[in-house]
């Protein structure tokens, strides 16, 4: 299918590996011209180079951390953006007991405020030229909270009422925005997460892998790939009816009828 995408620019945020770098790789199979953000330098500049040598599209690889004022500055300047796909590394895990409010200001900061600075940045012009697509990489805790994760259940929960709120508004003028949920994928966040519980449970790697992929009534841990084809749908021409949506990709992990 044809996108219709081709000579977009696009800004993907944390996009040097995982979910990020699977969504800048469909978006350049699409044609679209990208902006990447990492704080690794080098794994970025890899990424980039990576890309470039795929497809025929312009990559500028702008390191720097997201989450930061002087981060946005730096990847903004590269504007404007048709396309906005946000996503940061989610909080350490932890009970709601050991946390305080500065664990609760970094991870607003990282996973709500973030995303909501950005989008403050790029839909005025995407407004006026009549036509962009945002899309912001959250998670299944959304749709129903995940023991041990509540520093992000609750910054992910706070973004979607922004996101639900203010994609109506926009939407008028040419522009969707849309939140994908990912379940577990093979990431380095799903490795971080595994490793916790093979050290709490004393079991190898592959048990733990094994443990929550009988979980997945897929059976399996999901892929970067699938992601970001499934964020370059959401970014195409293709999308402009789908408003301000919560889109589970998860395997059929959460078990919900809505």
């Amino acid at each position: 299918m044809d996108l219709g995408v081709r000579g977009k620019r696009a800004l993907v945020c944390a996009s040097s590996r995982g979910l990020g770098r699977g969504c800048a790789e469909a978006l350049a199979e699409a044609g679209v011209d990208l902006v990447l953000n990492a704080r690794g330098v080098e794994t970025l500049e890899a990424t980039a180079d990576h890309i470039r040598q795929r497809f025929p599209i312009r990559v500028t690889p702008v390191p720097g951390d997201i989450t930061t004022e002087a981060g946005r500055a730096a990847v903004l300047a590269e504007g404007p953006f048709d396309i906005l796909v946000t996503n940061a590394g989610g909080p350490p895990p932890g009970m709601w007991s050991d946390w305080r409010r500065e664990d609760f200001i970094r991870a607003l900061d990282a996973n709500m405020l973030t995303p909501i600075a950005l989008m403050q940045a790029v839909l005025p012009g995407m407004m006026e030229r009549g036509w962009g697509r945002v899309v912001n990489i959250t998670s299944v805790s959304v749709k129903a909270p995940v023991a041990g994760l509540g520093l992000s259940n609750s910054a992910r929960a706070g973004l979607t009422g922004f996101v639900a709120g203010t994609s109506r508004q926009v939407a008028g003028k040419g522009v969707a925005i849309n939140n994908l949920l990912p379940g577990i994928h093979a990431t380095d966040r799903a490795i971080a997460l595994d490793t916790d519980v093979t050290r709490a449970r004393g079991i190898s790697m592959d048990e733990a892998i094994a443990a929550r992929a009988a979980t997945i009534p897929a059976g399996r841990y999901g892929t970067p790939a699938e992601f970001g084809a499934a964020c370059a749908f959401l970014c195409s021409q293709h999308a402009g009816f789908i408003i301000g949506q919560n889109v589970l990709l998860d395997g059929g992990a959460t078990n919900t009828t809505l």
